[in-house]
């Protein structure tokens, strides 16, 4: 039997209920039968239109903060890229008959995005329930009347409190995660010096989230034309994720200075991190770089691996000593340590997951795309390198952990 053909325009036209369309400007891009019908409104009268030119608040009700909050979740959709339920609103609209004329209603809205080919929002759905009637419990007599009119007022008190405590949740959440991130600033400087060599370092929290700063990365120059560097990423997020960070970063520093090659290094950080509270399962990649050699000795614990481009174009990724994260075993054993040369004009990339993994995808994926871009971009100085790999691969409405980057010209 052949598949007809879906007229979607005409289906979202005949959708029950109302449902709208905006572009990310709140500009009515399309509306369907019964928006049109219950809003009063022709489509002509909507689309092309700023949303709150077509509704205005009404000027009368001084309490009225259906316009303001309607537009804040509209525009964290569009920020955020997710779906925004919004509590039940009272928001007035004026009679096009009769001008000036204010007629109470109740909503119930939800606003969805619309994502495009490239991960960004291409429109909002704008789907709302009229629940006028529901809340002026028409329809009942006496005492029955009485009781479902405290009842739905009661409900429409509940609702209003439940969107303050949103609001609060949210303005607390964005003040804890502008903390992580100046901790996270503070503890991630603008690399040592590191020689002659160039690198580009970047650290990208995650959008919209408060999974972020758990992120990091560390260049140690060491004695002879030697670098020491490492990134690594803590389970958690926010301040607390922050705070263990930088005792793992600078400990692994300190160790980088001391030990005489990664796997001691990151042997040391793992009985270390056995007393700090948050370090467990945390990740790390620590590389030793001799241009004397020309060899890079390398040690993993449980942290995705370091690629090396080399200047004819072929990538290959350092996975042949690697080890369960940090505080994994019960029990200490050493680290593996492996060792690979180079050639000079090779290009070493070390990042974090962020960078590759997406929900239902395999890591294999993600490692192929970073390779991909690397052979593409290898011939850019590591700054260019470093904003192209970002720009490749991180779609910034997906992006839901934090990434850090060490590009590095060997």
């Amino acid at each position: 039997m052949r598949k007809p053909r879906i007229d979607y325009a005409a289906v979202f036209r005949a959708l029950p209920g109302m449902v709208a369309l905006l572009t990310p400007d709140l500009v009515y891009a399309d509306a369907n039968e019964d928006f049109l019908r219950l809003a009063g409104r022709t489509r002509e009268q909507l689309l092309g239109r700023y949303i709150f030119d077509v509704f205005p608040e009404n000027p009368n009700d001084a309490a009225a903060a259906g316009m303001r909050e309607t537009e804040a979740s509209m525009l964290r959709v569009v920020a955020t890229g997710e779906r925004d339920t919004m509590a039940l609103l009272r928001y007035d609209i004026e009679d096009h008959a009769r001008p000036g004329h204010w007629v109470e209603h109740f909503w119930s809205p939800v606003n969805a995005p619309v994502l495009g080919p490239d991960g960004e929002v291409v429109l909002i759905v704008h789907r709302v329930e009229e629940v006028t009637e529901l809340i002026r419990a028409r329809g009942g007599t006496g005492s029955d009347s009485s009781r479902a009119r405290v009842l739905e007022a009661e409900l429409y008190t509940r609702a209003r409190e439940l969107q303050d405590v949103n609001e609060r949740l949210r303005l607390a959440h964005a003040h804890d995660r502008e903390v992580a991130l100046a901790l996270q600033a503070a503890m991630l400087p603008a690399p040592t010096p590191v020689g002659h060599h160039r690198a580009a370092v970047r650290y990208r929290p995650a959008v919209g989230t408060l999974n972020v700063c758990g992120d990091w990365y560390d260049l140690v120059d060491l004695p002879g034309d030697r670098i020491a560097v490492a990134v690594g990423d803590v389970v958690g997020h926010g301040l607390q994720a922050a705070g263990v960070m930088g005792q793992l970063r600078s400990a692994l520093s300190a160790a980088a200075r001391v030990a005489d090659g990664p796997a001691r290094a990151v042997e040391a950080l793992g009985l270390y991190a056995r007393h700090v509270d948050g370090a467990e399962s945390s990740t790390v990649v620590k590389t030793f770089i001799d241009w004397a050699t020309h060899i890079i000795t390398y040690s993993s614990a449980g942290h995705p691996p370091p690629a090396l481009l080399d200047p004819e174009g072929t990538v290959t990724f350092l996975d042949q000593a690697t080890d369960p994260p940090l505080g994994a075993r019960p029990d200490h054993v050493p680290r593996p340590e492996a060792s690979v040369a180079f050639v000079e004009g090779a290009t070493l990339v070390l990042y974090t997951d962020g960078l590759i993994e997406r929900r239902h995808e395999d890591i294999d994926v993600g490692l192929a795309r970073l390779a991909d871009s690397l052979v593409r971009h290898g011939q850019s100085d590591p700054e260019a390198l470093a904003d192209a790999l970002l720009a490749d691969l991180l779609p910034s409405t997906e992006t839901t952990d934090d990434t850090a980057l060490v590009v590095i010209r060997l």
